[in-house]
């Protein structure tokens, strides 16, 4: 290799390396505002309830919190672990970026990086999936929207559905980098 290959090697190294960084901290970022979001999501409301025909409602209070549903426990569950992985992967790249970096540790950060997809993936169908039926309802078991009555809730819960959804989008991209920079390192 001479000295102009090196050199193209050495910058090409540098910008993957700074993409890398940019990415596993927008990752961090993002996971954590999605479980930070859900994870404080809560809202009561006054919600009349008949009990007999011929009385007038009796006024309830009702509570919407996101740990009452085991879909959204989960989601920030998974949210949270994302999280902390993009915060130990972060200082593993920083810790090596000076370094030049193996093709094995490479492997190992790309194999935990498409876990974190996976995850948050399922996290997001999970909690997408009891969001919708909040939102439409379900009329052939007789489940009422609930959206109409804890707007926002719902609209909490979307936001961090999209944040983390972002999030494994950045952790998407960090897989296809990482294979990228596997390849060049063959």
């Amino acid at each position: 290799m001479d000295g102009v290959e090196r050199k193209i090697l050495v910058q090409t190294q540098r910008k993957v390396s700074t993409l890398d960084i940019v990415l596993r901290v927008l990752a961090l970022i993002l996971t954590l505002a999605a479980a930070i979001v859900l994870g404080m999501d809560k809202q009561t409301k006054i919600v009349p309830i008949k009990l007999i025909v011929t009385l007038p409602p009796v006024n309830v209070p009702v509570s919407a919190r996101w740990h009452y549903l085991s879909a959204f426990t989960y989601h920030v569950v998974t949210n949270a672990i994302a999280c902390a992985y993009a915060a130990i992967s972060l200082l593993l790249v920083l810790a090596n970026k000076g370094g030049k970096c193996r093709g094995g540790l490479v492997m190992v950060i790309i194999v935990l990086d498409l876990t974190m997809v996976a995850l948050l993936s399922s996290g997001i169908g999970a909690a997408g999936s009891v969001g919708i039926i909040g939102y439409q309802g379900n009329s052939h078991v007789q489940w009422k929207k609930v959206c109409g009555v804890f707007g926002k809730f719902c609209d909490l819960v979307a936001v961090s559905l999209l944040l983390s959804l972002l999030g494994s989008l950045a952790f998407f991209l960090l897989v296809a980098f990482g294979a990228l920079r596997l390849k060049k390192l063959s």
